[in-house]
């Protein structure tokens, strides 16, 4: 096995247990480094695509940014509460039977799928660099972004005033 096949097989590894901890964990606390873990590992499949400036961008935004937002936001709402109603064990189970066979019929999938046999057209153009990606970024995808930035904004305000005791009044 090549080394890069055995990196590829311990970061899928990585990138599926922790993504597991992270919607099973009962402390949102601990779910969020889990994620945190997560999104590095995606980080490291990018880089063994060489996409080194997407991986350096989604740790930056999703790690950084995203992240410290969610720690913000449970911090703020104190969802760490034990007095939490816990689902029934019934509910529980066929969660882990949907997760089983949807794992399965994925696997079934992958193991059955074909290579796209065909000849591979070159543009020339190159999609890994900044300069390419800035102009499509900002030119064929402007509408999006900005609407990114505003719903990022929304949740953040949103936060905010969720977060805010109210005051009573004597």
């Amino acid at each position: 096995m090549s080394v890069l096949l055995i990196i590829f097989c311990v970061l899928a590894a990585i990138t599926l247990s922790t993504a597991f901890l992270t919607v099973f964990s009962r402390n949102p606390i601990h779910s969020a480094i889990y994620l945190v873990i997560c999104f590095f590992s995606v980080a490291g499949h990018y880089l063994l695509l060489n996409a080194q400036f997407l991986a350096i961008v989604h740790i930056i935004v999703y790690s950084g940014a995203i992240m410290i937002l969610f720690l913000f936001t449970i911090m703020l709402m104190n969802l760490n509460k034990e007095n939490e109603v816990h689902k029934p064990r019934i509910t529980r189970l066929g969660a882990i039977v949907s997760f089983c066979l949807v794992c399965l019929i994925l696997i079934a999938i992958f193991v059955n799928s074909k290579p796209i046999a065909g000849d591979y057209i070159a543009t020339g153009e190159d999609y890994q660099s900044i300069k390419v990606l800035g102009k499509i970024l900002l030119n064929e995808y402007m509408v999006p972004f900005e609407f990114a930035s505003i719903l990022l904004l929304v949740a953040m305000i949103g936060t905010v005033l969720l977060s805010k005791k109210e005051k009573l009044e004597k």
